[in-house]
């Protein structure tokens, strides 16, 4: 196995862990360092870049496993009390994420086709971006007009909610305009607090992401060869680590900084990318 081939593995993990849960689109950023650095087309060869992309996007579903575990034990209702032996069950229910999944998963599945084939460009990425940008900074100044908001936890969302935050990540479908950045955005405009917005919109992605990579990962199957192993396996701890630290670093400076820091960056990066291929 080539070195050079684990180190563009390693970097391509590293900007998926790190963009996959920030509301910077870690598609956008995948496209943008693949077509105007890594050429992962040219240089991965027999394993289709697709393929590789899919399997450390598994890196980041499982750290946000991991971080959420004891949410998601209490949402499947494994917990048991200790005195009674009772299941418990936490207060946001499977069914409440189920909602909020819906109307992305069903746009994604009736135009995947269309979205593949046109819309993966550095182009509509940078429209993507600059868009949800603007989305970002007006949920920010529209949270400042209602200081207090009416849902703190994500364990006081409904189902109306869920349903309409899912309605907004639709938005996310298009490359570049990030589903963290559309979910949190909607989660504030709708009277979430930032950290509630979060909390929701990482849990949520858990299973569409498995979803789309598990189906991806079935139709790949063949690539799944010894000698690729070691690419894949980097690309997944990669992916893993730096989705781990990406997470926890979002989740502690959300509630301080909020969106606009993230929306500022977004248009300084299309401006530079503009400038770069003009």
């Amino acid at each position: 196995m080539d070195i050079l081939l684990l180190l563009k593995a390693l970097i391509l993990g590293m900007v998926e862990g790190l963009t996959e849960f920030a509301p910077v689109s870690s598609t956008g950023h995948m496209i943008l360092v693949d077509d105007m650095w890594l050429k992962s087309q040219d240089f991965l060869g027999k394993y289709p870049a697709n393929t590789f992309k899919v399997v450390i996007q598994l890196g980041s579903i499982l750290a946000v496993v991991v971080f959420f575990r004891q949410r998601f034990i209490d949402m499947l209702g494994l917990r048991r009390n200790k005195v009674t032996n009772e299941v418990t069950g936490g207060r946001l229910k499977l069914t409440q994420v189920i909602v909020g999944l819906l109307p992305a998963g069903i746009l994604g599945v009736l135009f995947e086709d269309y979205i593949d084939e046109h819309l993966f460009t550095t182009n509509t990425v940078l429209i993507g971006l600059a868009i949800g940008a603007v989305l970002m900074i007006f949920a920010d100044k529209f949270a400042a007009k209602n200081q207090n908001p009416v849902i703190d936890s994500v364990d006081q969302i409904t189902y109306k909610q869920a349903f309409s935050i899912g309605l907004i990540q639709c938005l996310s479908l298009w490359p570049g305009f990030s589903r963290s950045g559309a979910t949190i955005s909607g989660g504030v405009l709708l009277g979430l607090s930032h950290r509630a917005a979060a909390d929701f919109t990482f849990i949520m992605a858990v299973p569409i992401m498995a979803g789309a990579s598990g189906i991806s990962l079935l139709k790949n199957l063949e690539y799944f060869k010894l000698d690729a192993m070691p690419f894949f396996v980097v690309g997944f701890i990669s992916a893993f680590i730096f989705a781990m630290l990406s997470i926890r670093f979002f989740l502690k400076v959300i509630e301080k900084v909020k969106l606009t820091p993230f929306a500022i960056y977004r248009l300084v990066l299309v401006a530079v990318i503009l400038i770069v291929i003009m």
